[in-house]
């Protein structure tokens, strides 16, 4: 019997969460899922990727945190569809999605948390918690998150983990010279790079500084980010009293950020909290040496001195230490990117991440 699946999700960004409900509605069997995605709040550059492959999107358009006619909107869509499964990703849609698919009637209803959210408020949580307890599970994609919200009250026996996926290289027809014009540096440059959104989350200001001791401990170094975000004119304005900034590049959303990775030489993660980073993840497939910030989440993908390195979070000392000695043992990096390659490959494949939801879905509604 071929079952009926919504996926529900407040955008379409080019956020991690966002990458991976594309990945798994692009890759379900389509002999036994019927996939339709249902987007909160905007769409964004994944929806072309689904449409593409067939699959459809609703929108919603929750022109506010507290939207009952958005909520409606979504209740009489779900009884239009009449789904056996509803699965919601992220804070809007767990909240609206569960509650509107409870109301539908929906058999298996289930949320999913892709993050330490540290954000949150007393209440929110308290929503978490009494929604999960309504409802038949949760994912998570990393043991960090699962250990987050059980401490916040949540049931550990409602979660299932599923690591991320990411999907293999494609041949990467860039030279190291043409990904160095690309990004604007030198080639006889070491290139440390970070990539993502530029929000206080991701702890570039600490890595700002760290790239300027750097610099002042070696000349051969330049400090590429990719990406863009609310905090980017600040960043800059911190970028441009450093001695070093011309060797500091902001080079804002790339889609070919992935082509330009393998031709750095360190990814750096200076994350506050995280989830499960797939530009770690990517970093890692890609052979790039990975030094993040010690932190639950990082922590599940970084096993420290075999897979990349973790240094205490905020210390820019040890970031710039761990990046000087790393730059200058060719072996050691060596070692540590065959390793994560490894790590991702057995681990961490789509056709993997796919296979668990495929399987946790016929296990609730065998169940249900």
């Amino acid at each position: 019997m071929k079952l009926r699946l919504c996926l529900i999700i407040p955008t379409l960004d080019e956020g991690g969460a966002e990458k991976q409900i594309s990945l798994l509605a692009r890759g379900l069997d389509r002999d036994d899922f019927e996939v339709h995605v249902i987007v909160l709040t905007r769409t964004g550059p994944r929806e072309k990727e689904l449409l593409d492959s067939g699959i459809p999107v609703h929108h919603i358009d929750k022109r506010s945190k507290l939207d009952p006619f958005a909520w409606l909107r979504l209740l009489k869509l779900l009884k239009q569809l009449k789904p056996d499964i509803v699965h919601t990703w992220l804070f809007a849609a767990n909240a609206y999605g569960r509650t509107a698919a409870l109301a539908a009637g929906v058999p298996v209803i289930l949320g999913s948390e892709r993050s330490v959210d540290p954000w949150k408020s007393g209440f929110q949580f308290w929503i978490d918690r009494k929604i999960a307890s309504r409802t038949q599970g949760l994912t998570a994609n990393s043991q960090g998150t699962i250990d987050f919200y059980r401490q916040h009250g949540l049931d550990l026996n409602q979660f299932h983990l599923i690591p991320n996926g990411i999907e293999p290289i494609v041949n990467n027809s860039l030279t190291r010279e043409q990904a160095c014009e690309a990004m604007g540096v030198s080639g006889d440059k070491k290139i440390v790079i970070s990539i993502g959104r530029l929000w206080a989350q991701k702890g570039y200001k600490e890595m700002l500084w760290a790239a300027e001791l750097l610099r002042v401990m070696r000349e051969d170094i330049c400090y590429v980010i990719v990406g863009d975000g609310p905090d980017r004119e600040r960043l800059e304005l911190y970028r441009d009293n450093i001695r070093g900034a011309s060797q500091i590049y902001f080079l804002g959303h790339r889609t070919d950020a992935r082509e330009l990775l393998p031709h750095c030489d360190i990814l750096w993660n200076g994350s506050l909290y995280e989830g499960q980073s797939n530009v770690i993840l990517e970093a890692m497939q890609s052979g790039v040496v990975v030094i993040a910030s010690d932190i639950p989440g990082n922590r599940d993908l970084i096993e420290h001195d075999r897979t990349g390195l973790l240094y205490p979070l905020g210390n820019v000392d040890d970031l710039t230490r761990l990046s000087n000695v790393l730059l200058n043992d060719q072996p050691r990096r060596k070692m540590l990117t065959q390793n994560a390659m490894k790590h991702v490959l057995y681990e961490h494949s789509v056709e993997q991440m796919v296979s668990r939801h495929e399987n946790y879905y016929r296990a609730k509604v065998s169940k249900r």
